[in-house]
């Protein structure tokens, strides 16, 4: 069912109901037409900004390079001040008249205020901790986002302060070992809490640019944060060849990776952050699993095997319980995300526990017949699902 059949719909329900005429069913109807057609209008001025502004930023980039060895200091100083200005400038100068583009301009200065921080730094030979220069961007991040309120703020703000933290952690933490599982809990948070962030009557651009930056970003973020873990069991926790972390400082980082993640929740989604909780003490058991999977020695396969089997089982269950969330507070992304999540899970289970141990040939056909028969079931149940869940809107 379209979207213009479900609003008929509905407006011969009211219509039913006495609550509207029939003329005014029909001005509600030629009123949602027109602003659907202008919606899809946008569409092509979007792509436009979009690839013009990677290209105008790409321009600039290509401009300093080419020229940057014959500038004297102070002509380069100048350079990015003068970089910084005009796109700024421009985009305060056509927000009355042309706000694509002016959102554009200020996206591209707030993306060129990290190249003129390092820069900045090269140019005087300024021997800082690069996660300094990180945090100077995010600061001009959240500045631009106070002032313009604008999407693509809000993006560069989502990406650049977890790109902060992670890289003050990665330098404080370079020489110990044991900050690895915070790490991969803090990601795998961050990444559900913008997933999370649209909920019923909160439909802003910027909660849409975060559930967009959410949902590219959870698969990955889960297996990089498996990753991360399983990379330094065998250094970290069974060699034993760097020192671990002081109890304050693991302190300090719990606390930040799991606290900030849930304090952003609860001001997206209110009371409804319980759900976040959840997904906190789901994502910690998770990592919790996949550092044991690959802590034990040889001689211990039951309790690696055992390891590994609730490792797969946490990664289905949370797919499940995506599903459950996308159904709950009626949001198609999670439910995708959900389904993708459980077949990929099913996969790498096979890959890891018995494509080993079957000939060529069998565990080709047995793969073949897992993917055609699996993805038709997942396909069939998502497509349920969705059905259902349009009926209960």
């Amino acid at each position: 069912m379209t979207w213009r059949d479900q609003l008929e719909v509905r407006v011969e329900r009211w219509i039913e109901a006495g609550l509207v005429d029939a003329k005014t069913a029909e001005r509600i109807l030629q009123f949602e037409s027109a602003q659907e057609r202008r919606a899809a209008l946008r569409w092509p001025v979007f792509l436009a900004m979009v690839f013009g502004g990677i290209l105008f930023a790409a321009g600039i980039t290509l401009f300093v390079a080419a020229h940057w060895s014959d500038l004297s200091p102070a002509m380069r100083f100048s350079l990015l001040l003068l970089m910084l200005g005009v796109c700024h400038l421009g985009g305060a100068a056509s927000a009355a008249r042309f706000p694509a583009l002016s959102t554009t301009l200020h996206g591209v200065g707030t993306v060129t205020l990290g190249a003129a921080i390092f820069l900045a730094a090269q140019i005087f030979n300024l021997h800082e901790n690069w996660a300094t220069g990180v945090l100077l961007w995010a600061i001009g991040a959240v500045a631009g986002y106070l002032l313009l309120r604008s999407w693509v703020q809000a993006a560069a703000l989502a990406l650049l302060v977890p790109a902060w933290l992670i890289s003050q952690w990665s330098t404080e933490t370079e020489w110990h070992s044991g900050g690895e599982r915070l790490l991969a809990v803090g990601l795998i948070l961050t990444a559900l809490c913008y997933l999370s962030a649209r909920i019923a009557g909160q439909e802003s651009a910027s909660r849409r640019t975060l559930v967009w930056i959410g949902g590219i970003a959870l698969l990955p973020c889960v297996a990089i944060a498996i990753a991360i873990v399983i990379d330094n069991v065998p250094e970290s926790y069974v060699a034993g060849q760097n020192p671990p972390l002081s109890s304050v400082t693991l302190a300090v980082g719990w606390t930040v990776a799991l606290l900030a993640p849930l304090v952003l929740a609860w001001f997206l989604r209110g009371p409804a952050a319980w759900m976040n909780v959840v997904c906190a003490a789901w994502a910690y058991a998770l990592i919790l699993a996949a550092s044991y999977s690959r802590s034990f020695g040889p001689h211990e396969y039951h309790q690696s095997l055992l390891a590994t089997l609730a490792l797969y089982a946490l990664l289905a269950i949370g797919s499940a319980g995506l599903v459950v969330w996308g159904l709950y507070e009626k949001r198609k992304e999670r439910l995708n995300l959900g389904i993708a999540g459980f077949a990929i899970s099913v996969l790498f289970f096979y890959f890891d526990s018995f494509m080993g141990k079957l000939g060529r040939s069998a565990s080709l056909l047995i793969l073949g017949v897992l993917c055609l028969l699996g993805g038709y079931v997942l396909e069939i149940t998502r497509r349920k699902l969705m059905a259902r869940m349009e009926m209960s809107r």
